[in-house]
């Protein structure tokens, strides 16, 4: 795992990675989140996790308060919603606030959005390029309206079909350093073999193998019991451990599937 990330988050610390998704709609139930899972699904082919995720209304005193405790824990956020133009969007002054900015107009921000709307930029559009002084933007190839970007705080819109194409640009671009390309998942299935009967091979297996993550998710269902098992970690060690596991098992003489058995 790459220095500086994946640390624990405890005793209310948001080091590490978060994910802050902001918006009364999702806490009413209005609309569902889909960030945390996108950012999640990308950074696990890194071997990283998101460390922590807070969902948070559209009120001032909250947002500053988490960005403020972030930024001094010196996490790694992508936040997600609250940067358009209209009074309940707070993102960008709240920012600006929690890191001890003034808000200003950032001249790129504004040509993409004039270059984008022409005229109808003014006068409520082009409050969307109000932002902390000495913000970095990140493209927005939906429509040119730019998100930004603060000491590897990531301020990207609400709407998924925009901001995750928005992620992909900073995981590829600002935080391509980040993870591991060595990093791999390997799991195999076993069919009506409860988790309790294996915890001594799992056991031995975690003393044997302390560089890697083993992973024991059971599944249920009225019809039988699945066991997906696998470790995470450096691909050589990974091929490793899988190839003793099927060895032990076999031992055992449980049955093992490549794939979830349908």
């Amino acid at each position: 795992m790459h220095e500086g990330f994946g640390n624990e988050a405890g005793n209310g610390a948001l080091a590490g990675i978060g994910v802050v998704v902001i918006g009364d709609e999702i806490l009413s139930g209005r609309r569902q989140d889909r960030h945390l899972a996108a950012v999640t699904e990308r950074l696990a082919s890194r071997g990283l996790v998101v460390d922590w995720a807070q969902f948070l209304p559209d009120r001032e005193i909250t947002i500053v308060d988490l960005l403020r405790r972030s930024r001094a824990d010196g996490a790694t956020v992508f936040s997600f919603g609250g940067i358009g133009a209209t009074p309940d969007d707070l993102t960008r002054a709240c920012a600006a606030t929690a890191f001890g900015r003034p808000l200003v107009r950032h001249p790129e921000a504004a040509a993409l959005i004039e270059a984008q709307f022409g005229e109808e930029a003014y006068p409520t559009r082009i409050r969307m390029a109000e932002l902390p002084e000495g913000a970095t933007l990140v493209p927005n190839p939906f429509n040119r309206v730019p998100g930004f970007a603060v000491e590897r705080h990531f301020f990207l819109p609400g709407f998924p079909e925009m901001a995750h194409a928005m992620l992909d640009h900073i995981l590829a671009g600002p935080l391509a350093e980040i993870g591991d390309a060595g990093y791999v998942e390997r799991s195999l299935w076993l069919v009506d073999t409860p988790e309790s009967e294996l915890v001594d091979l799992m056991e031995a297996f975690c003393a044997e193998h302390p560089s890697l993550r083993l992973f024991s998710l059971p599944v249920l269902s009225a019809e039988r019991r699945l066991l997906e098992l696998g470790f995470k970690g450096e691909r050589p060690e990974v091929e490793r451990a899988m190839a003793a596991l099927v060895s032990a098992l076999a031992e055992r003489r449980i049955a093992v599937h490549a794939h979830r058995p349908a």
